[in-house]
């Protein structure tokens, strides 16, 4: 969330970057000040009161000690201390009401984020490769995968229901080399180190990396526990560090991990959600890193550059764009999606989204370290899936297929998968 100091010192600033993000923001600025000006007024009187109590107290005992009629004053001080505790009552309710606001108000957009309203206003950073030529027509990875027996849509509306899918057979080993391929090029090439987080998670955790409680109805929760199954694997990997002063030399950490996800919202019917592009479950293999303030911008480029590596590797062509202000996340300051093509779509498809959240999860979790000058900072967090598995399935399926129905894997996934061809 962000700092009440900076909203207090600099309203116009705030509420001019907010503004960017959508105009309606700015009203929450002016909602947030009123509350704070009447916290610390409340707080004020409550110290202040606090002090004269104490002082008219001791008054009491020396007028007692000279033989004088203290009534009058004891019934002063019992009036003072109905007053206090009302006073601690009013403050302890506007300190939690305006954690709620600020908990509600989005990241600040880093100042050289592209200005616009929505996606059509994101520029392209980047691209790479060509998308690949047919001599036929190029099938979707529904099709594919069904006469191939690789999984199934209809088995598993069987079990739990509609946008969920069931990997069969080789269908199922190829989801698991694409796991064991990513991890082993994250950790290997890459430098993160593995984590295998928990799959449920405390509220406090998802109000850490902002899923809470922005987005409550998007959250698989199991109430008798009172956890939820987790969005991604940013959740518990981020919050491994909560609440925690790290040493100076701890910095930079680099975590990935994989974890299915779960979302309640799978998205509006049509082709763009059909088959494996969008699920209420999905696996992902996640980057995480925990930085220092003046290092952020410059990892946030290195992290989107591992994501990329995956495709590169793989020779899926894919595009870059950056997110404009109308279109970031709510907790990021600056974020690169990585789109990845798939011939059978005719389209782009999102496999990535890299971010940085500078200080603004790390303020929700309490995550801090020691700077060189032994003063407390608040630490920048980073995250990136490296990559989301259903679209970097459905792209590999739809780019190597081939004439006869088959699937030829790229050379990086042979080994793992013990074949060339998927037939």
């Amino acid at each position: 969330m962000l700092d009440i100091r900076l909203i207090r010192d600099n309203p116009d600033s705030v509420k001019a970057r907010l503004a960017a993000r959508s105009p309606t923001l700015a009203s929450a600025v002016d909602e947030i000040l009123d509350c704070d000006r009447r916290r610390r007024t409340a707080e004020t009187r409550f110290q202040q009161l606090q002090a004269d109590r104490k002082r008219i107290s001791k008054e009491i005992g020396a007028r007692r000690g000279k033989g004088e009629d203290t009534a009058p004053v004891e019934a002063e001080v019992r009036a003072m201390g109905e007053e206090i505790a009302q006073l601690e009552d009013e403050a302890k309710q506007l300190d939690a009401a305006q954690r709620t606001l600020l908990l509600n108000v989005p990241n600040l957009p880093h100042e050289r984020c592209p200005q616009g309203t929505s996606a059509e206003n994101n520029p392209v950073v980047r691209t790479w490769g060509e998308q690949p030529a047919f001599s036929f027509t190029p099938q979707s990875h529904i099709t594919i995968g069904e006469k191939l027996g690789l999984f199934s849509f209809e088995r598993a509306v069987k079990t739990t229901g509609s946008a969920f899918a069931c990997y069969l057979g080789a269908g199922a080993r190829l989801e698991r080399v694409l796991i064991n391929f990513l991890l082993d090029l994250q950790t290997q090439q890459h430098g993160y180190t593995e984590v295998l987080p928990p799959f449920l998670v405390r509220g406090e955790a998802l109000v850490g990396t902002t899923q809470l409680p922005k987005f409550e109805e998007q959250q698989y929760r199991c109430k008798d526990d009172d956890l939820y199954l987790v969005p991604t694997a940013e959740v518990p990997v981020t919050n491994l560090h909560r609440e925690e002063i790290l040493a100076p030399d701890a910095l930079p950490i680099r975590y990935t991990a994989y974890t299915p996800c779960f979302r309640r919202e799978a998205g509006a019917a049509g082709l763009g959600t059909r088959g494996l592009i969008r699920t209420h479950q999905f696996d992902k293999v996640e980057l995480v890193k925990i930085v220092t303030p003046e290092t952020s911008f410059s990892e946030l480029e290195s992290l989107t550059a591992d994501a990329e590596k995956v495709l590169q590797l793989l020779g899926l062509h894919y595009r870059v764009i950056e997110l404009c202000t109308g279109d970031l996340g709510f907790g990021s300051a600056k974020t690169y999606d990585i789109e990845v093509w798939a011939p059978g779509q005719g389209a782009y498809l999102e496999v990535s989204s890299c971010s940085n959240f500078t200080d603004y999860q790390a303020r929700r979790m309490n995550l801090r370290f020691k700077g060189a000058d032994g003063k407390n900072q608040f630490c920048h967090t980073l995250n990136g899936s490296g990559t989301a598995l259903p679209r970097l399935y459905v792209a590999l399926l739809e780019t190597y297929q081939q004439a006869d129905g088959t699937v030829r894997l790229p050379g990086p996934l042979r080994s793992y998968f013990g074949a060339e061809i998927i037939a």
